[in-house]
């Protein structure tokens, strides 16, 4: 990810935005998997979820109770291609840059293979893949106060990550799981086209259009850097996916308030498009096939 955009302090009545605090935020990914106990393993020794639910051919996983990934078993699911629409990848955030110190730190005590490490300016990640080639980023933000913007625009980079500086700030305690208060903190995804996927999640879904790459867009809600992005940077041109695959299989995206769902279906209605379910919990599908759930906080 980069930009050319001009770097300016944003104003301070942006300090304290947060992904979790926003109007529409991300609640629990769906993936779809061959091997459920070597994904299930890997995701708690390895990303540092705990288990909190199992039943028939599922495992959902979290943070202390909070579910944030649902595997679904399917052993004869097609393995995904990797330039299809789908998952780019899903991004856990920490409550702290010492958290991520500390992930970090036994990441490397664990000998645990990362694909890339990025200072992004709004926040700092880390890379990996999981078993079955599906991409997981951990990463940290900076405080708002201190990302910049041009006329509305958030301004991100991708620049090297200072490792080092980054395990120094490690908290000195154990590490054993994800701290509490982590969640997923956005979702990337590989689409078709760009300018179909501007106008779903941005006229129809009601995110900002927070930031602009040559080939990707990035959507937030209530001023968060993103919660959503898209790109064709694997998948330009790719047809609009058909039939269950590995990967991703759901996004869940959770409304502060009622009133952000009913517009969100109206306006869905309005663009012809099939809204599936209840008015406190339904589904969509993004133009390239990808499903998503919308629902109230209080569901």
């Amino acid at each position: 990810m980069s930009s050319t955009l001009p770097r300016t302090r944003m104003p301070n009545s942006v300090s304290g935005i947060t992904s979790a605090g926003a109007p529409l935020r991300i609640g629990t990914v769906a993936l779809t998997v061959r091997d459920l106990q070597k994904m299930s393993r890997f995701y708690q020794q390895v990303i540092g979820l705990n288990s909190i639910e199992r039943g028939a051919g599922i495992e959902r996983l979290g943070v202390g109770g909070t579910i944030l990934l649902e595997l679904r078993h399917d052993p004869a699911a097609p393995l995904a291609d990797h330039r299809a629409p789908g998952l780019f990848h899903l991004a856990l955030l920490l409550p702290s840059r010492a958290d991520l110190g500390q992930w970090l730190r036994q990441a490397a005590e664990k000998r645990i293979g990362l694909q890339g490490a990025s200072d992004h300016g709004v926040s700092e990640a880390i890379y990996l893949g999981d078993p079955e080639g599906n991409g997981i980023e951990i990463y940290a933000d900076r405080p708002s106060a201190d990302w910049t913007c041009n006329n509305g625009t958030i301004a991100m980079k991708t620049d090297h990550l200072d490792i080092d500086d980054l395990l120094l700030s490690a908290t000195p305690a154990r590490w054993e799981r994800l701290p509490e208060g982590s969640v997923v903190g956005h979702v990337h995804l590989q689409v078709g086209a760009i300018a179909p996927a501007e106008a779903f999640f941005g006229k129809v879904l009601g995110f900002d259009t927070t930031a602009r790459v040559p080939g990707g867009s990035f959507f937030g809600s209530g001023g968060y850097h993103h919660h959503l992005a898209a790109n064709i940077w694997n998948s330009r041109g790719a047809p609009v996916l058909t039939g269950p695959t590995t990967g991703l299989a759901n996004v869940e995206i959770i409304a502060a308030d009622p009133a952000h769902l009913d517009a969100i279906a109206t306006r869905a209605e309005r663009a012809a498009l099939v809204v599936g379910g209840q008015p406190s919990r339904f589904s969509l599908s993004d133009p390239s096939g990808t499903s998503l759930t919308f629902l109230n906080a209080e569901v």
